[in-house]
């Protein structure tokens, strides 16, 4: 009997053994795909402060921080120049690192079709698109420019008399939009006399003091000068009249003016990432947009809700890069 009941142990151990080990085998491609920061992650911005590419980088880096509890510390290090050239070529230094994520914008696909730099967006990893961005045209409070079809008007007289502030790179949605206003006054967009600027918060500071006629870009950047009787809004790019306080600010189509046109902003992360690290940021982020404070942020900077992972986001800059390949062409800021 004892040897007959030993006997009948061993397929139980055994039984238990194998049943063990095709747990842990289950388990271990899920824990193996398995990546979060296990150091300080670096924010670059690819703009000075005060423009709305810095907005954005401070505003996500206490979001991220709030909405994802255990998150390591991040900073921001802002890396102006080149249109944000400077700041994705310093993040394509860091190749499968995903502890260095970066603002992301339209131009990092105007500088490749203009010819600007080597570096592609394809040779980076797009993390995600958090919102739309239109575009505002404004002017000091003390200009005689009261609408955009008095800047046609004086457009079509002399070309020269109408200068145009920008930020932070030729070709971007800004650049865009100047171009489609001179084409409503029947000019080739290259004749329209611009001025870039590194920074919008530079830039703003020039069209306030009267040294530049107009300013056209973002419109968290010009609430508060239009709020505050310092500035008065010509237009926006949007096809209808947008929400909360932008809701007095006439589009450009209504006024006659076809400049319909939006950007978008997100984060970038070098090349190299694998699935896992991608999936973190994914799930950051899908959190952040999820947040009441996200939503108080979108209507404080005029901004319009469009979250896009990154797998979407992928199919989104492929799209884009075709189409503003051929919107700059049109515009003659390209040769075909």
């Amino acid at each position: 009997m004892r040897k007959s009941s030993v006997i009948s142990r061993q397929p139980s151990r055994v039984l238990l053994r194998l049943v063990l080990a095709a747990l842990t085998a289950l388990a271990w491609p899920a824990a193996a795909q398995e990546w979060k920061p296990v150091r300080n992650v670096e924010l670059i911005v690819a703009s000075g402060a005060g423009g709305a590419a810095d907005r954005q980088g401070r505003q996500l880096q206490r979001l991220l921080s709030q909405a994802n509890p255990g998150l390591p510390s991040i900073t921001v290090n802002n890396r102006p120049g080149g249109g944000g050239l400077v700041a994705w070529t310093s993040l394509g230094q860091h190749a499968g690192d995903a502890h260095y994520i970066a603002t992301l914008s339209t131009a990092l696909l105007t500088n490749q079709i203009l010819g600007i730099t080597k570096l592609r967006y394809q040779d980076l990893t797009p993390l995600n698109i958090l919102m739309r961005e239109y575009v505002v045209a404004w002017v000091r409070a003390e200009s005689p420019l009261r609408t955009i079809q008095d800047v046609v008007a004086r457009l079509k007289q002399d070309p020269g008399s109408v200068s145009f502030g920008f930020s932070t790179a030729r070709g971007n949605q800004n650049h865009i939009v100047i171009g489609m206003i001179g084409r409503a006054a029947g000019l080739d967009p290259k004749n329209v006399k611009t001025v870039v600027y590194s920074s919008g918060g530079q830039g703003m500071t020039q069209a306030l003091g009267g040294h530049l006629d107009v300013w056209v870009g973002t419109p968290g950047g010009a609430i508060q000068h239009i709020q505050s009787g310092a500035a008065r809004a010509l237009g926006i790019s949007s096809t209808q009249r947008q929400a909360a306080r932008l809701a007095a600010v006439p589009t450009f189509r209504e006024q006659g003016v076809d400049a319909a046109y939006y950007a978008w902003r997100g984060f970038v992360a070098a090349g190299g990432l694998t699935a896992a690290q991608t999936a973190f940021w994914d799930q950051a982020f899908s959190r952040v947009v999820k947040t009441d404070e996200w939503k108080r942020d979108l209507d404080a900077n005029g901004w319009s809700e469009d979250f896009k992972t990154s797998a979407e986001t992928r199919r989104h800059l492929d799209a884009e890069f075709e189409m503003l390949a051929r919107m700059l062409g049109d515009l003659g800021l390209v040769n075909r």
